[in-house]
């Protein structure tokens, strides 16, 4: 496992539970907005955690923590991972996986082994926009289709599996506007939790950390909620997250 971050204690990753957040190192899209750029650009990686170090500190506190949500990058690019999973599990706590839904053999063999509790899948674009807004743009076409093509298989079964799950989409002025975001919502139709968050600018922003001097912007409150609005027409629970 590369693992580039630990958050030792969080109320928010895990919704429900007292937990800690192990971050991984490395992601297949390249999302210019992404704000975990020191743990998608390789050039940018910290010399990373050991396993070995990430596991005491969760054993440590593990009579504490309820779960343990693992998020990225993309975990799923990880080949260790249902071995780390299995000994977070070993220690009798929940797992949450967050994910870009690029790999649904790999979350239908962990729900199988019984290694994940929750995922949380970004929504990333319409289908229509799903290569720009990833960072694709300079890939094979086909391949920006395969991926996309995995994304909707994934939604599939996180939706049908039966454990619990969220969809989230981060929204940025730009990228995003109603109606790719009503696309976006026919996606996943019906889904039991869909969160719509607003972009947040940093200095860890991909764009930046690239030299690329296009900026990003965020949707004001009443743009949010007209948004949200319109997305309700598909996800009727859809809400809000992080939005005053």
């Amino acid at each position: 496992m590369l693992i580039g971050g630990f958050q030792s204690t969080t109320l928010l990753d895990y919704p429900g539970h007292l937990a800690c957040t192990v971050f991984t190192q490395g992601c297949n899209f390249r999302c210019p907005f992404c704000q975990n750029g020191s743990l998608v650009l390789p050039e940018k990686f910290d010399t990373p955690f050991t396993e070995e170090d990430i596991l005491a500190r969760i054993r440590k506190r593990s009579g504490i923590y309820e779960g343990v949500c693992v998020s990225g990058g993309e975990p799923t690019n990880q080949p260790d991972l249902a071995e780390f999973l299995k000994k977070i599990k070993d220690m009798g706590l929940l797992v949450k996986l967050d994910s870009n839904g690029t790999r649904p053999e790999i979350l239908k063999q962990l729900y199988e082994d019984s290694l994940i509790d929750m995922i949380a899948m970004d929504i990333k674009a319409s289908p229509a926009q799903f290569a720009e807004v990833c960072g694709l743009g300079k890939v094979d076409s086909s391949f920006a289709g395969k991926l996309l093509e995995k994304t909707t298989e994934s939604i599939e079964f996180i939706m049908n599996c039966g454990i619990e799950y969220e969809f989230r989409t981060t929204l940025v002025k730009g990228l995003h506007d109603i109606s790719q975001t009503e696309a976006m919502a026919k996606q996943i139709s019906g889904a039991k939790a869909y969160f719509l968050q607003s972009y947040t600018d940093s200095e860890l922003i991909i764009n930046k950390l690239s030299g690329n001097e296009k900026q990003f912007e965020s949707f004001s409150s009443d743009e949010l909620n007209d948004i949200l609005m319109t997305v309700r027409k598909h996800v009727p629970t859809a809400c809000l997250r992080g939005v005053d």
